[in-house]
């Protein structure tokens, strides 16, 4: 194995660290919020439904991202995902095998939901940015509550898939 690959392979495993310590963070904190949380004997009101074109937004993003040849470079990806695109198809990749939350069902209304890409881009980008759950309605066309689930489900599936693989309890000096 040449010295390039073992450089390569430590800078993959690296991020794979990274990103695990990321998503046990966060997944601390929103379960510290959660805790927190005061339980309204108020029914809850229901949001207007919005019309959002799921669709377009699901195809913007390939085309920016993941097409054969996309609009944006791969170091661009890296840079606004904090990770390569190889690394993020494979975390996306593992997670609709793992749980059925990360593949495209229909909603209750019988409309299609949203793709795996989808839901792990505004959870990595939530991670990566710590953007507020509200600020991906513009370009993933997706509600607060559902980018808020994502972000949820997505730290909470990647640690039981990966924890034991990359996840280690510290060395004490």
């Amino acid at each position: 194995m040449s010295s390039s690959s073992l450089s390569g392979s430590t800078d993959t495993m690296e991020a794979v660290i990274f990103f695990i310590n990321k998503v046990v963070e966060a997944t601390q904190i929103i379960l510290e919020e959660e805790e927190e949380e005061e339980v309204s004997s108020q029914p809850r009101n229901r949001n207007p439904h919005i019309e959002r074109d799921r669709e377009s937004a699901n195809q913007r993003l390939i085309v920016d991202y993941f097409a054969d040849e996309p609009l944006y470079s791969e170091a661009i990806f890296r840079r606004r995902f904090r990770m390569s695109r190889r690394l993020f198809l494979r975390i996306a990749d593992d997670l609709p095998a793992y749980h059925p939350f990360f593949t495209m069902r229909h909603d209750a209304r019988g409309k299609m939901g949203f793709t795996t890409l989808q839901k792990c881009t505004v959870a990595i980008r939530q991670l990566a940015y710590g953007m507020t759950a509200d600020s991906w309605d513009e370009y993933l066309k997706m509600s607060e509550r559902t980018a808020r689930e994502c972000l949820y489900k997505f730290c909470k599936f990647v640690v039981k898939l990966y924890s034991q693989k990359y996840l280690r309890k510290p060395v004490r000096i």
